[in-house]
């Protein structure tokens, strides 16, 4: 089995260096053939890890992989973590519920005067899962400190194998169809049994990132603002093989059709950077933080919209909890400032 597995690895490989980025995802995706994935119950899903892909070798480290680039869908396997239980804060609640066909996890914090300040719709990327993302990101202390609800919904293998948003398909980049239709219906029937219309957001990594981005554009009337780390703009990609060009930077895409806050690092090897100026173009005020080997520059644009370039990071989650995956531990804290960009933006409507 290992050995065939990478064998399609190499016959991918193969295939992209001849120009051919179809006939690579179509031998990677015969890699995972082999055997079909059961999905746990929401109850049986409440603190435990995601471990669809635990085992599988790293793939930069095969021979012969270290040149190749990265496939919509699949960038984000190397590096799982296990997920130990997410903590939760007194008096805040975690709870499964099954909306639109999606196992969503919600965390409500603890009652407060004055209410829910809003809801966030927050998107994993390839290969997370709920818990897997409430921990690496540690938004659910944030949205305790700040007051915000957060729903994770959980993309299924069946819709993507890989676990992934598909950001990069045409029919998934429409109002009232596809995940965006999904993903705006989980928003609507949370917001309104907890009360909170207006005030809806979704935010995202990577491939999370990027839906966050389509939501943005296909229901501006209801996700107020929305918060990108490492994701991709709308209309960069219309199917796989345009993913390739638009995850190196070379698509352009459409900016936001909303205020949005977005993370990106220098070094991140999987979205080139390219992607978060084509998110948020234009001239703004500029300001620089931290110290040392870790700074960051923060752009205020005319246009309400902050972009934030951290300097030297990779293609992970800033200010994370280095325990779940796709984390990186220094700052900025990406969950606590946008969790401040979107109060400062309900207060204002």
């Amino acid at each position: 089995m290992k050995n065939d597995f990478t064998a399609a690895l190499g016959r991918a490989l193969e295939a992209t260096r001849a120009g051919d980025p179809a006939a690579a995802t179509d031998y990677i995706r015969s890699a995972f053939s082999g055997g079909t994935t059961t999905e746990p119950s929401p109850a049986q899903r409440n603190h435990r890890p995601d471990a669809t892909f635990r085992g599988m070798p790293d793939l930069s480290s095969l021979p012969g992989m270290a040149g190749m680039p990265d496939l919509p869908g699949m960038h984000d396997l190397p590096g799982r973590k296990p997920a130990r239980t997410v903590p939760v804060p007194d008096g805040a609640t975690v709870e499964w519920r099954r909306i639109a066909g999606r196992d969503v996890r919600l965390f409500t914090p603890s009652p407060r005067e004055g209410g829910l300040k809003g809801l966030v719709l927050m998107l994993h990327g390839c290969t997370q899962a709920p818990d897997d993302f409430a921990l690496g990101t540690r938004m659910d202390g944030a949205a305790e400190a700040a007051g915000f609800a957060i729903a994770y919904p959980e993309q299924t293998r069946t819709h993507n194998m890989n676990g992934c948003w598909n950001w990069f398909r045409a029919q998934d980049q429409q109002a009232g169809s596809g995940e965006p239709a999904t993903l705006s219906a989980i928003a609507v029937e949370l917001a309104g049994e907890l009360g909170l219309g207006g005030r809806v957001f979704a935010a995202g990594l990577s491939a999370g990132g990027a839906m966050a981005a389509v939501l943005a554009e296909t229901h501006p009337d209801l996700f107020t603002a929305v918060g990108i780390h490492s994701g991709l703009p709308t209309g960069a990609a219309t199917d796989m093989q345009t993913a390739f060009s638009a995850m190196r930077g070379e698509r352009g895409g459409r900016p936001l059709a909303v205020p949005g806050i977005v993370f990106q690092g220098t070094a991140d090897r999987t979205v080139a950077p390219a992607n978060a100026r084509h998110l948020v173009p234009g001239d703004g005020i500029e300001t620089r933080h931290g110290e040392g080997a870790r700074r960051w520059t923060r752009l205020t644009t005319g246009q309400g919209s902050e972009l934030w370039t951290i300097k030297g990071a990779g293609h992970a989650w800033s200010g994370g909890d280095t325990a779940g995956s796709y984390a990186d531990a220094g700052g900025p804290d990406a969950s606590a400032e946008m969790l401040r960009f979107f109060g400062e933006i309900a207060a204002r409507n």
